[in-house]
């Protein structure tokens, strides 16, 4: 459902991503994890089409994204790090915004708006601002608003940042749903727990290359076998994800 082939993107002197390939099938998510600096955010920023890569091609069931008016780009659904809503617009109106900006007709993007809310367990808070919303509720609302316009496509650049385990949770069940109906989700997060739940494969960037991608049981096999496990006997990804990204810290 999604393609990326051979992305490049420098700025100025400076390769942010260098290569990279992916995809990513109808009824799977894919986690995509790396440190900070390693091109993540402008390999999400080129699958969505906001950021066109210098080379390479992105696919939306074989139709390419071309430009601000591809109409490949309607079958994205993109839930950015930072909230993006209209706070004090009432949650139904922040979706049926949102519907409306993608070319709904009005009655259609109202019946969306509240599948949508429904979707994300905030039906009774409809007519509610966000302004008044816990962290969680406008998390859950700003996947809802990414979910409006029935992509086939969602990507979700860490979307549990601050919020409760609960509101977590609830996030979690939201993709599951996603996944069983057949959408195709890109995943990414700095938990590796949260991967280790989700994801049906895995791809590890760094240098704005990636340096390791598969399921789970396959990229453990990575991580060297004379590192001392006294409390598992096989490898963690937050393991595999030390070994090929090193210890050194990021800024």
């Amino acid at each position: 459902m999604l393609h990326a082939t051979a992305l490049y993107k420098s700025y100025g002197d400076k390769a942010a991503v260098r290569g990279v390939s992916l995809d990513v099938r109808p009824g799977e998510i894919v986690g995509l994890l790396g440190p900070n600096g390693a091109g993540k955010s402008t390999t999400v920023a080129m699958l969505c089409g906001l950021t066109p890569p210098d080379r390479g091609e992105v696919t939306i069931a074989g139709e390419p994204i071309a430009g601000d008016a591809s109409a490949a780009k309607k079958r994205i659904g993109f839930v950015p790090q930072d909230i993006s809503l209209f706070e004090d617009l009432p949650a139904l109106a922040n979706l049926e915004l949102f519907g409306t900006l993608y070319g709904l007709s009005r009655a259609a993007a109202r019946n969306s708006a509240h599948a949508a809310l429904a979707l994300v367990g905030l039906t009774e808070h409809a007519r509610e601002k966000p302004a008044t919303f816990s962290g969680g509720m406008k998390r859950r609302l700003n996947i809802a608003c990414a979910l409006v316009h029935e992509p086939d496509v969602l990507l979700l650049d860490e979307p549990t940042v601050g919020v409760d385990p609960q509101s977590r949770n609830a996030i979690f069940e939201n993709l599951e749903s996603l996944r069983a109906r057949g959408k195709a989700l890109l995943y990414t997060t700095h938990y590796m727990e949260e991967v280790e739940r989700l994801c049906d494969r895995i791809v590890i960037v760094d240098h704005g290359e990636v340096v390791a991608s598969g399921d789970l049981e396959a990229l453990t096999k990575l991580a060297p076998a004379a590192r001392p496990r006294p409390v598992r006997e096989t490898a963690s990804l937050e393991d595999v994800f030390l070994h090929l990204t090193g210890h050194a810290l990021r800024d």
